[in-house]
């Protein structure tokens, strides 16, 4: 290139005329759309299986469904899911209590703390819950008596193991207790999560250990306890069926009552399983609230509201700042 071009193509100021700048810049790609015939012909099996399976469930006559109908508000269906549902939030509550104590346990310095706690959630959670269940309802084949005593004092209980152990306190002590053990893990997970520099700092300022636990520690660790403490409750909804083997009218027993009479097996178990699902969904939702209120100012939701600030700011004209 010669001095005239050079000379018409550059600016005073030593940058590039619109003229060259025009010439200088790409042209325009041209793009095709990738074809994935694999994404469509998935789509389209599983649309048919989709199409087969709901054809089953309507027109098999096996199915029922004026029975499921008929028993679907069934008096003894409705008291077995209550029964459910509160056994469902007794046992969520004391495995809470339980299984912050053993998580605080297990982080103790101590050694009378740290390894008796370790031994509870080692036997708790090796064991199955079943025979978990069926060994309480049978307390009575290992100690007939119960009895609450003091050294060098009289007794301060004393009743038939029988009478104490109702198929009810059989479920609360075999759900409680191995649910307590899980809900430990969970609790330390979430407790480990939150930096050490603030415990740290609020002992500086004289703080007692209980209070920094209450007031700094565990607030911040909901926001890792709540979503597997939710899976937790749900999958805990669905285990209170296991306690049919004990005689106590939850819903799977009040339908396996039911179609003992009349042999109505399938539409009974569709009958539960309705259940089931609305009150998995109903704290589904309640799961979904207790997770963004504990959320708030981090991750995603202090993302959108920068974002809403920042939108906000450029529609009036203003400056923002990170």
């Amino acid at each position: 290139m010669n001095q005239n071009t050079q000379d018409t193509d550059l600016s005073a100021g030593g940058g590039l005329t619109p003229s060259a700048s025009v010439a200088a810049s790409p042209e325009k790609l041209r793009t095709k759309p990738v074809r994935r015939p694999g994404r469509w012909i998935g789509s389209v099996v599983i649309a048919y299986l989709v199409f087969l399976l709901a054809k089953f469930l309507i027109t098999s006559d096996g199915m029922r469904w004026n029975v499921v109908g008929d028993y679907l508000f069934d008096t003894r269906i409705i008291q077995g899911a209550w029964t459910t549902v509160y056994l469902s939030i007794l046992t969520m509550a004391i495995a809470c209590v339980l299984g912050i104590a053993l998580a605080v346990a297990r982080m103790s310095e101590s050694p009378l703390l740290r390894y008796p706690s370790q031994a509870y959630i080692w036997f708790f959670r090796g064991t199955p819950v079943l025979v978990q269940l069926i060994f309480w309802f049978n307390l009575a084949s290992l100690t007939p008596v119960i009895s609450i005593e003091l050294p060098f004092l009289p007794s301060l209980y004393e009743g038939s193991t029988n009478e104490l152990i109702t198929p009810l306190v059989a479920a609360l002590l075999g759900l409680g207790l191995n649910e307590g053990a899980y809900m430990a893990e969970i609790v330390r997970a979430g407790l480990l999560s939150v930096d050490n520099g603030q415990t740290e700092a609020a002992s500086s300022l004289g703080m007692r250990r209980g209070h920094i636990l209450r007031r700094i520690v565990l607030p911040q660790a909901m926001r890792v306890i709540i979503p597997p403490s939710g899976n937790e409750f749900i999958n805990l909804v669905k285990t209170t069926s296991l306690v049919s083997v004990i005689t106590l009218s939850e819903l799977v027993y009040s339908a396996q009552s039911i179609y003992t009479q009349n042999f109505q097996v399938i539409p009974l178990l569709i009958v539960a399983s309705l259940w089931y699902l609305a009150m998995v969904t109903v704290m589904s939702f309640l799961q979904r609230l207790l997770e963004n209120r504990y959320s708030r100012g981090a991750g995603r939701s202090a993302t959108k509201r920068r974002r809403t600030f920042t939108r906000l700011n450029a529609r009036q004209g203003g400056s923002t700042h990170a």
